[in-house]
């Protein structure tokens, strides 16, 4: 057999080479004219500035800037008068149908990001660093340019709730495929099947050792790692009542996974030698002897259904849209709706959304580094190609996308982003005076879109209310309008949502 038609071989070269000049070669000839077609791309497709847009008003725009700031990352210009338009409940039920909404420009733009779209096979063919640069931008490019406002902020949720660190080990060359097959395919699903995928992912069953769980002679343990974060962090919740026995049995169902390097690689597999077929009881539920593969599943159904589930579910969702310390009420309301419905994720999400609470309670979260800069991005208008530029500031404030090592994802608590804030007034400074070559913003432009008066338009914009008398005063008071939009990017106001 010639080298050309062995598999792994193209024209002679190994596949891994190949890609990689391939590649190489790519950059080299293509981003030029990627970044030449991109405005013009965004023209076509409806996604550049408008010529004219009006920043808010009243009370009504005040809550529906709120609205397009937390149930997506803030307001592109022209945004907020879409909204006006719909309403907010008609905007709410578009976004809970993101199918519906065309996104060509963000396709556009995120499809020219290799890794987004490669099964797990090809990734392993791909060195680990590119990898990780390649997730890093599809994830910032979604977030920014997308017009599934409310599915991106639910794929960043889920992110963190099912979270894997790409340091870990093969975690990186798999979790292209996760990241694609599961928060982004059933953010807005039924929790059942959003869970079934996570558990059996191969990133997961690599980043929490579920590869190595098994069971094959009389007196060996399970590994417990992915049982006990099952429980924790991704159903019941740490006080979800269940014990150190229900983590040893779950570990027991969920033996006999492995991941393949080889052959087919990334491809998940059950392995009934490894697995550890006696009777389990869980949570006080019999799971009788030879249930083999479908142990995980009778397990998967029971957590799914159970009332501590919704409540954990319900209460990260609350404390996503709501606030980090969620009303009681609030809960109920979502847990209510997730029993009632067998976890119906968009039934959930609108339970939330339309509440009137959530709608009154403005500016009380901080947002974390990937919003801010995220927001700042939409908010100028900007055109982003999300290189190493941005992403590095990302990283330099803790929140690179995937590379929080521990399981329990970034923090929600505002707290901890506390230490960012010197370098987001340095990122707003860099960003509004052109100091991204990723990065490009139309200070004029947009100043023209505005309107006059500009300062004060734009800081409406951007803060969602008229600013108030001394942050006119300090807008005034800069140098020149790149100066005066840094201020308002790095005041208070714009830090919190």
């Amino acid at each position: 057999m010639r080298a050309a038609d062995r598999p792994g071989s193209t024209n002679g070269l190994p596949r891994r080479r190949f890609l990689a000049l391939g590649a190489a070669a790519v950059a080299a000839t293509s981003l030029a004219a990627c970044e030449r077609a991109t405005a013009a791309w965004a023209g076509i497709a409806g996604e550049g500035l408008p010529t004219h847009f009006d920043p808010p008003a009243s009370e009504e725009d005040a809550r529906l800037h709120h609205l397009l700031s937390r149930a997506g990352f803030g307001p592109r210009p022209g945004d907020l008068d879409r909204a006006r338009l719909l309403g907010p409940t008609a905007w709410i039920d578009e976004q809970l149908e993101p199918a519906s909404i065309r996104d060509d420009a963000c396709d556009w733009r995120a499809g020219a990001v290799d890794a987004a779209h490669l099964d797990a096979g090809l990734a392993f063919e791909l060195p680990p660093e590119q990898i990780e640069a390649q997730l890093a931008a599809h994830a910032l490019l979604r977030a920014t340019l997308s017009r599934r406002q409310l599915q991106e902020v639910l794929v960043e949720h889920w992110s963190d709730h099912f979270h894997v660190a790409i340091g870990k080990s093969l975690a990186r060359h798999v979790k292209i495929v996760d990241d694609r097959e599961v928060a982004r395919r059933h953010a807005l699903g039924r929790f059942r099947d959003l869970l079934g995928a996570s558990v059996l992912s191969p990133a997961m069953l690599v980043y929490l050792d579920g590869r190595e769980n098994r069971v094959e002679r009389p007196g060996d343990a399970p590994n417990e790692n992915h049982a006990r974060e099952l429980l924790e962090l991704h159903t019941l919740g740490v006080d979800g009542g269940y014990t150190q026995t229900d983590v040893m049995e779950v570990a027991r169902c969920l033996t006999g996974f492995v991941v393949r390097e080889e052959g087919a690689p990334g491809v998940v597999d059950f392995v009934p030698e490894r697995h550890d077929d006696g009777p389990k009881r869980v949570l006080g539920h019999d799971l009788p002897a030879g249930g083999g593969r479908q142990d995980v599943e009778r397990l998967l159904d029971l957590l799914a259904a159970h009332p501590n589930t919704a409540r954990h579910v319900a209460r990260g969702l609350c404390r996503t849209f709501v606030g980090e310390d969620p009303p009681p009420a609030r809960i109920a309301g979502a847990v209510a709706t997730f029993l009632s419905t067998g976890g119906d994720l968009r039934a959930v999400a609108r339970t939330i959304l339309t509440d009137d609470v959530f709608l009154a309670e403005r500016q009380v979260k901080l947002k974390r580094p990937l919003r801010f800069v995220v927001s700042a991005l939409r908010g100028l208008g900007a055109e982003v190609e999300a290189r190493e530029a941005t992403i590095a500031w990302l990283g330099r404030m803790g929140h690179r996308p995937y590379a929080w090592a521990t399981p329990d994802g970034y923090p929600r608590d505002g707290s901890a982003w506390l230490h960012t804030l010197a370098a987001r007034f340095q990122l707003a400074w860099e960003l509004t005076h052109g100091g991204l070559d990723d990065a490009r913003v139309d200070v004029e432009a947009l100043a023209r879109a505005a309107g006059e008066p500009g300062r004060e338009r734009l800081a409406a914009h951007l803060l969602g209310r008229s600013p108030s008398p001394a942050e006119a005063t300090a807008l005034h008071g800069a140098g020149s309008l790149p100066d005066a939009l840094a201020l308002a990017l790095a005041s208070p106001a714009f830090q919190r949502y």
